[in-house]
């Protein structure tokens, strides 16, 4: 049964950007189950829908969802760092509208198997693509003490790295790290913390070593650098960030392709969703929207 729980974030904005026509190609490179995906497809009965996402399993579901809609779709297990690849293949030269929803959705926080949620006890995987080679637990039981401190300071920007770190090498002597609660537990005992604080101690960590195990900020400049050369003029490229780290790469990138004259850029400020979508979708709470638009050639 397909999975329909997922909301995407920030979805009338996305639409009220893109300006969709019948015929326009877009290129979703990171469709997940389909939530924005389904709505843009109802749009472009004409045109043609490629998405991309490095979890397999998104993607089946994402089918499903689709195949309501239309047929006028092609999907691609890829990281989205290899578009051009994925454009290649699908041998499309130019798109119209590209979306970067960035992040993780909630059929992969849900799922305790996938590691990814401190709150649910599961094994410590956190690979968005379950065929690649390296989870959480290798890299909480292998790295050095300064490269673990490295991570959570600067992919968690958490101000107790250091205390963090040195919990989990300690602990890892006794015992190796197999599951999310024992991590858990470990920077619960490592950080101060109270039923009043806006976040779970973990929080940070968690992204920290997701955003490492999946090289997701590499994977977002490798990405950025390309798309702008595969987008038609008076194409519009939207990025929903979810972090400091992914929004700073955002900003930086759209400012590079405006100095050459590439691109103007159309959210002078990041949108952020509005409090009604906030009460609706928690997990929306930290989304901040940007858009570019391709210049004439």
């Amino acid at each position: 049964m397909p999975y329909t729980l997922h909301k995407p974030v920030m979805l009338k904005e996305v639409i009220e950007f893109f300006n969709l026509k019948e015929t326009d190609i877009v290129l979703d490179c990171t469709i997940g189950v389909g939530g924005h995906a389904s709505q843009i497809l109802k749009k472009i009965k004409k045109g043609l829908l490629i998405g991309i996402d490095k979890d397999a399993e998104s993607l089946k579901i994402a089918e499903e969802n689709l195949k309501k809609i239309g047929s006028n779709f092609i999907l691609f297990h890829q990281d989205f760092r290899n578009l051009d690849l994925v454009l290649k293949k699908a041998k499309v030269k130019k798109v119209d509208k590209v979306l970067f929803d960035l992040g993780i959705s909630s059929f992969q926080l849900d799922n305790p198997e996938r590691g990814f949620s401190f709150s649910k006890e599961g094994p410590l995987d956190m690979r968005m693509d379950r065929t690649s080679f390296v989870c959480a637990a290798d890299l909480i039981n292998n790295l050095t003490f300064l490269e673990l401190f490295k991570i959570i300071k600067e992919f968690g920007e958490e101000k107790f790295a250091k205390k963090i770190a040195y919990q989990i090498v300690q602990e890892r002597r006794k015992t190796p790290f197999k599951t999310t609660s024992q991590l858990r537990e470990v920077i619960e005992r490592a950080v101060p913390f109270n039923k009043r604080q806006r976040i779970h101690p973990a929080t940070r960590t968690f992204q920290a070593l997701r955003i490492a195990v999946n090289r997701e900020l590499e994977s977002l400049e490798s990405a950025l650098d390309k798309i702008f050369y595969f987008l038609n003029p008076k194409g519009v490229c939207i990025v929903i960030s979810f972090h400091s780290l992914e929004d700073r790469i955002v900003k930086k990138k759209f400012k590079e392709f405006y100095t050459k004259g590439m691109i103007e850029i159309l959210t002078k400020k990041p949108l952020v969703p509005s409090k009604q979508e906030i009460e609706q979708n928690f997990r929306a709470r930290s989304a901040k929207l940007r858009a570019a638009q391709k210049n004439e050639d």
